[in-house]
Order: C-alpha cells, then sequence, then structure tokens
C-alpha cells in the first residue's frame, strides 16, 4: 500500500470540496469492502483518501408516501436486504443483496459503494500484468485473447471486455431505479441505468460521475411488477462468488396477460444490462411457457463472445427463462 493523507471530514459540503480540489488523485471509502482489496492489491493509488463515515452520507432506508422505496448511500447491504419494506414490495433486491459476497462483508459494505465497485477482471486485479486499459490506459487487453470465462459478451469494445461485478445493480437497472447525486455544481438525479460508461476507447473512465461527485442516495419506485420479481444469481460455487450470469425479473401479471414485464442481467455486460427485447416479447402476452421461451430466446440478443465465454449465451437464455418460470408460476 503506498502512501496517502487520510481525511475525514464531518460534513458532505467539505467531503464533496475535497474531490473536487483534487480531481482523480482523491478516491473515497465508506465501507471499504472493495477499496481496501485495491490499496492493499497496489491497483489504487490516491494521493487522498477520504473518508465518508461520521454521519457524512444518509444511512436510512425509508418508503415514501407514494411506496418508493429511498435507500441512503451509506445504508448496510444487510440492512436493506432485510428491510421488511425491500422483502415485501422489492423482492429481487433483497435477493440480489442478499447472494452478494459473505454475511461479514454485506454486514460492512454501502449501497451507495456496490454500484461503484471495480471488475473483478483477473488482469484488471493483478498489477503483475502490464497489459489493461482499465488500470494503465493505452497499454491494451490482455482479456481478449486470454483466460475470459467470467468477462463480457455484451457492450464490450476493443479496448476492454470486463464485466460489471455488482449484483445489486441489475436490479435497479430492471426497475428504473434512480441515483441521486450531489456535487460541485449542485445537486442532480439519473437513472441507474446512466450511471456506468460503455468502456469504448476510454475504459478507464467507468461512470458519469464527475471529480467530487457523490452519491447521496437510491430511489427505486414503487410498481406492482416490482411485487412479483426474482434474483437468479448462476455462479462456480454456491456463496462468496461473482456471477457467471444472472438475470432480474420483474412481472405484472393482469389475468392471464402480461400487463408489464422488466429484465435485466448480470455477469455478461461491462454495464448492468437491460433486457430490452425480452421486455418487448413478454409485454402483452399470454402469461405462459409458450411466451416465457419465446422472450428467453431473446436474451443474448447482441452478444459477442470469445472463444473462453462462449457458453454465456445459451446459459443468458436458459436463466432468464428458469427467472420467467419462477416469478409467472410456470414450473
Amino acid at each position: 500500500m503506498r502512501p496517502f493523507t487520510l481525511e475525514r471530514p464531518h460534513d458532505l459540503a467539505t467531503a464533496i470540496a475535497f474531490g473536487a480540489a483534487d480531481g482523480e488523485r482523491t478516491d473515497y471509502i465508506a465501507g471499504g469492502t472493495d477499496m481496501m482489496q485495491l490499496l492493499t492489491d497496489d491497483i489504487r493509488w490516491p494521493g487522498r483518501l477520504v473518508a465518508l463515515d461520521d454521519g457524512v452520507l444518509d444511512d436510512r432506508i425509508e418508503l415514501g408516501p407514494d411506496g418508493t422505496l429511498r435507500l441512503g448511500a451509506a445504508a448496510r447491504m444487510s440492512d436493506v436486504a432485510d428491510h421488511p419494506a425491500v422483502r415485501d414490495g422489492f423482492p429481487v433486491i433483497s435477493e440480489a443483496l442478499l447472494l452478494s459476497a459473505s454475511p461479514q462483508v454485506r454486514n460492512m459494505a454501502t449501497v451507495g459503494g456496490n454500484l461503484l465497485q471495480r471488475t473483478r477482471c483477473s488482469y484488471f486485479r493483478d498489477p503483475g500484468v502490464p497489459n489493461c486499459n482499465k488500470r494503465s490506459p493505452g497499454t491494451g487487453c490482455a482479456a481478449l485473447d486470454g483466460v475470459n470465462r467470467m468477462l463480457a459478451v455484451l457492450g464490450g469494445s476493443e479496448h476492454c471486455i470486463a464485466t460489471h461485478a455488482s449484483d445489486f445493480a441489475v436490479p435497479l437497472v430492471a426497475l428504473g431505479a434512480r441515483v441521486r447525486l450531489s456535487g460541485p455544481g449542485g445537486e442532480r438525479t439519473l437513472p441507474v441505468a446512466d450511471l456506468h460508461r460503455l468502456p469504448g476507447d476510454t475504459p478507464h473512465v467507468e461512470t458519469v460521475l464527475a471529480p467530487g461527485e457523490l452519491i447521496t442516495a437510491i430511489e427505486v419506485p414503487a410498481s406492482r411488477a416490482a411485487r412479483t420479481s426474482h434474483y437468479l444469481k448462476v455462479r462456480d460455487r454456491a456463496s462468496f462468488e461473482f456471477a457467471l450470469v444472472s438475470a432480474a425479473v420483474a412481472v405484472d401479471v393482469d389475468g392471464d396477460r402480461i400487463r408489464e414485464a422488466r429484465v435485466a442481467m448480470g455477469g455478461v455486460g461491462t454495464k448492468p444490462w437491460r433486457m430490452r427485447g425480452v421486455e418487448q416479447a413478454l409485454a402483452g402476452a399470454r402469461c405462459d411457457l409458450t411466451t416465457f421461451r419465446s422472450a428467453a430466446a431473446r436474451a443474448a440478443d447482441g452478444a459477442q463472445p470469445r472463444p473462453g465465454n462462449a457458453f454465456k449465451p445459451e446459459l443468458m437464455r436458459r436463466a432468464v427463462l428458469r427467472a420467467l418460470r419462477t416469478v409467472g408460476g410456470r414450473p
């Protein structure tokens, strides 16, 4: 770990000012479950580290009058997963959080930090590998022709195919959640789906956050579909493992017809991936196995696998079908 200055501001404005003044030389730490790994593995080298504890960020979990779920950015993953309002009204979020990491990590990690965690691409995480555009821009991407079993088949470029790691972000994208941001320019709100950038030719720029800008809250609108939702995670072992493929599915059924469907996937894209084609195939159709199979067939639309992850498109179709059968009650 390289030397840095640790700052412990007592309010949000001061925390923002540190980042605005130093730009890329400043990093933020809240729960620290990802940042501490990056520091000790010599992946991040901030000149200044700004702690967001001591009440700098909100940690409340609230349900608004219109049913909107509001999560303070400092809310712990374990607290959100176990909250009655989340379990009852947004089960897909609770399930995704419970399938993330270990209980010890969930007790420390914050929901805001989870959205901003870095990829688990083994080449990015190994400073002994020189060719990683995400870690060292302009050096190339060792994963393209290397070991890419865990990596993305959607949203990649010739410069990077690293998979976004967050389970939590996947249901948020499916349900149309928003993030509230505070920065030097004031406050703004944007969809979680727009928070992360595709790698393009600048894979080291992962989000649209400006220097000093922080996530302060996450808002998830209530919906009938959210109440009938499910998160399926396919992984190599039963716990403490990142997704090969995951699917967040929310369906609102009126009689025998699907009134609304929301589907997103993780483990397959360079950012959490909304499955618009699957949703279009479900909307207005009969809630039956034939519809589910037809819709799931579109789960891999646009996929561009590498030799090591050529199995993913078929696994994506199967995962979406299984998740749909779970929420739709069609065994």
